[in-house]
């Protein structure tokens, strides 16, 4: 795990699209399969590590009970500064929405800080068992929900599983995404005395199959 920073190039914001109601469907004994498989959005260019060295920070602390990483996952300095201070925010812009000329509807606000495991910890992990990592390999580091309200990270928190509504401005109501609802991820960091750094927008509309 020491090593393991050396080999992140950059990061960028992904959104891997999941089919909820696939998902309820395979999840037993399969677990997400096919409801995560068929596709994944990213934003359109890479930020490198080195530009993100001003928002590095210590990794947040265990709540108590958890167990303490094994050892081959902890490291010192990843524990001192492997965590980011990246703010995330999912936005949701309707085809009603964008017809009445309406801006898009703030879903969540977030940070990268909430990370359980840091990005290093991540790479050791899926290292220790013989795969073959490659350069260019890209890692999706899960949902990352906050711990309050307005921050949580996917559709299915946020509606609590489809039973809380989303009211929009249009006068429309989402539980979940709909044909022609765009999703668009935003990240950026921001420290007095830096330039802020962003990763430009994620975006995708849901299409209607066909």
């Amino acid at each position: 795990i020491g090593d393991a920073a050396e080999h992140i190039a950059g990061f960028c914001l992904l959104n891997d699209w999941s089919a909820r109601d696939i998902q309820a469907w395979e999840y037993q004994p399969l677990g997400p399969f096919l409801s995560k498989s068929f596709i994944t959005s990213i934003s359109p260019w890479v930020v490198t590590a080195e530009a993100l060295e001003p928002f590095r920070q210590a990794q947040p602390a265990r709540p108590e009970g958890d167990p303490q990483p094994l050892p081959y996952l902890l490291d010192a300095r990843d524990q001192a500064n492997g965590g980011f201070d990246i703010e995330l925010e999912v936005l949701l812009l309707t085809q009603a929405m964008r017809e009445q000329g309406l801006p898009a509807h703030r879903l969540t606000l977030s940070n990268s800080q909430y990370m359980y495991w840091t990005v290093a910890q991540m790479v050791a992990h899926h290292s220790v068992n013989g795969c073959q990592l490659q350069a260019g390999d890209l890692f999706g580091s899960g949902t990352l929900s906050g711990p309050q309200g307005g921050q949580f990270g996917s559709l299915l928190e946020i509606t609590e599983g489809g039973k809380k509504l989303i009211e929009l401005a249009s006068g429309e109501v989402r539980k979940f995404l709909e044909d022609g609802d765009e999703i668009i991820l935003r990240g950026r960091c921001s420290r007095e005395g830096f330039a802020s750094i962003g990763f430009g927008e994620c975006r995708g509309i849901v299409q209607p199959a066909r």
